[in-house]
């Protein structure tokens, strides 16, 4: 007890350094993540856009393709030419997209910083919009779509997800269709970039070795260059509670199985730090949780078997995977149900909570080691609406959580019990 009160003294130094400031653009306000590290000279800056993620697709992977289009570089310098300016001066930019977020990543070390912010603003005036750098993409685009067609975990867990979400953009590939990608042009980019990147969506998350007001103003050079304006709120998406199971056949000597069920757990609930904590017991945690020590241990069905807690702003569900020999698909799939039918009537016993405790308080120091690690804390701090600082507030509750509390919280979410499964296996 008395090691674990020391190392949240020791923890609420390193997870409070951050600050959340603001910048003020015209009428606008775009949050700032600030955290200043001098052990390296290294400055870091990530340029977010909330309700802009794959979900606000306008035409199935158009969000995808247009980060692959800013990651061409600029269309005076091209591909090759402003990878170079960026290699010569070891600066690393980059552009990826989730769900529901859009992310401009710059990074350098500190003499070259400047340099990277110069190239960011060319970047945000003059993408590579160009027929040539289009056909390219999609043909890269449409080259992985062609590899996913014999990625049986890939099919086995977009199939799930379209159980779960019919009819979403959860249901369907990030990547796109062949159709879809196809019908793409570059009007469609131009106008996804300045409907999605603007200031009403901004979010700028930086780190390093600067002080705020130096981190500011740059940030706000780069600010200058976005559209003052902001997109829809993405739309709210639930699972659907159905005990079902589609197979799908393949030539194939295993079987892949995902299954999922809805999760009532909204993103800013108060009841998270129990959810982590039954989610570590039920299946992510390996060895030890209940699903690998009956599935794997017990009756040696698959070599590793898992789930997660899925929580997000826009969707939560429970999720899970195992790959199986084909003629032990059907005592996997029962084999599941039963383990979470039993974890949801009786809960976890006071063993697995003191080890799923010491496990998850011993850890974080590993999970807050570096800056990067640390804006990333602060920044699902801020987008979950949580105040700066809220981890470790989670670990106090963890530490102090009673085996009935964690147990009352389990049998409340019998809807996890409304399973459905995707599996993909021989014909």
């Amino acid at each position: 007890m008395k090691k674990i009160l020391i190392l949240i003294a020791i923890l609420q130094g390193v997870l409070m350094s951050a600050n959340l400031e603001a910048i003020k653009i015209d009428k606008t306000t775009i949050p700032f993540i600030f955290e200043e590290d001098r052990h390296l000279p290294i400055i870091s800056m990530q340029l977010i856009f909330k309700n802009s993620g794959f979900l606000a697709d306008a035409k199935d992977g158009l969000v995808k393709l247009t980060a692959k289009l800013l990651n061409e570089g600029t269309k005076k310098d091209g591909s090759v030419g402003f990878a170079t300016k960026l290699e010569n001066r070891a600066i690393n930019l980059s552009v990826q997209t989730g769900a529901e977020t859009f992310v401009i990543e710059l990074s350098s070390l500190k003499s070259e910083f400047n340099n990277g912010v110069e190239l960011l603003k060319e970047l945000l005036k003059e993408p590579n919009y160009t027929d040539e750098t289009l056909k390219k993409i999609k043909t890269q685009t449409l080259g992985e779509l062609k590899r996913k067609e014999s990625d049986f975990d890939y099919i086995s867990a977009l199939n799930m997800k379209g159980m779960l979400f019919p009819d979403t953009k959860l249901a369907k590939p990030s990547l796109g269709t062949v159709e879809s990608i196809k019908d793409i042009n570059l009007s469609d980019i131009r106008e996804y970039i300045s409907s999605h990147l603007a200031l009403g969506n901004a979010i700028v998350v930086m780190g390093g070795d600067i002080n705020d007001t130096e981190a500011s103003k740059l940030a706000i050079g780069i600010l200058k260059e976005l559209p003052n304006s902001k997109s829809k709120p993405l739309p709210t998406l639930k699972a659907i509670g159905k005990n079902q199971i589609k197979e799908i056949e393949v030539e194939s000597k295993q079987a892949y199985i995902y299954f999922g069920s809805p999760l009532d757990i909204p993103y800013n609930s108060k009841e998270r730090y129990l959810s982590k904590v039954a989610s570590f017991i039920l299946g992510s945690s390996g060895f030890g949780s209940r699903l690998m020590e009956e599935i794997r241990v017990k009756k040696g069905l698959a070599y590793s078997a898992y789930s997660r807690f899925a929580i997000n702003r826009t969707y939560s569900y429970f999720w899970g995977y195992l790959q199986t020999k084909v003629a032990s698909k059907d005592e996997a799939v029962k084999s599941v149900k039963e383990v979470i039918s039993k974890f949801l009537e009786k809960g976890a016993t006071k063993e697995e909570l003191e080890s799923a405790k010491e496990f998850l308080l011993g850890s974080e120091p590993l999970r807050n080691e570096t800056l990067s690690q640390r804006l990333h804390r602060a920044f699902q701090e801020f987008y979950q609406d949580r105040p700066l600082g809220s981890t470790l507030k989670d670990l106090e509750k963890i530490q102090n959580i009673k085996l009935d509390e964690l147990n009352s919280f389990i049998k409340k979410h019998k809807e996890i019990d409304k399973i459905s499964f995707s599996v993909v296996t021989n014909k």
